[in-house]
């Protein structure tokens, strides 16, 4: 398979906070957001492998910033890097504000998809060629970030872990 640049997997969405978004203090329920974030990094990883792709694992969702009732909420999402079936997505999270137009990075997230095939086997992806110097770094990262997930989810052992081992070497 032909590798992909990141860029082929870029998805952008924008949403107003409602009244039915939020939580007695006019915040954004957390359990929004992460739909918002799934629907967002899937389309990213249909994009990169044009299959029907699933969530394996939500990696890291940061909570930094609080996202008010009124806020608009763009996330960004691109595949960061991909293995034999499965895909890293990263998404960051921007509000703005309706009145201002101030616009802060409030969030991030990481999730794992897997494409699968019509009778739900997984199914080869196509390596990802990152193109931002944050996108390489990003990239970097991912096979370290996936032996962790791997590990505290018992599919592989500590000694196993080449990536993690080198950090303490």
């Amino acid at each position: 398979m032909d590798p992909k640049p990141t860029t082929t997997s870029y998805s952008e969405t924008t949403q107003f906070v409602l009244p039915n978004d939020t939580n007695v203090m006019d915040n954004l329920f957390g359990g929004q957001l992460l739909k918002w974030l799934d629907m967002s990094c899937a389309i990213s990883a249909h994009r990169h492998c044009h299959r029907i792709t699933v969530t394996a694992a939500v990696n890291n969702v940061s909570f930094d910033v609080p996202i008010k009732l009124g806020d608009m909420v763009t996330i960004k999402a691109h595949v960061s890097r991909a293995f034999s079936t499965s895909m890293e997505v990263w998404a960051d999270v921007w509000t703005e504000n309706q009145f201002s137009g101030e616009r802060i990075k409030c969030n991030s997230a990481i999730y794992t998809f897997v494409a699968i095939d019509e009778q739900g086997k997984p199914v080869p992806v196509p390596p990802v060629v990152p193109v931002t110097e944050e996108e390489k770094i990003r990239f970097d990262g991912a096979l370290r970030r996936r032996q962790l997930r791997l590990i505290l989810a018992g599919k592989m052992k500590p000694m196993e872990a080449s990536e993690l081992k080198a950090l303490f070497a």
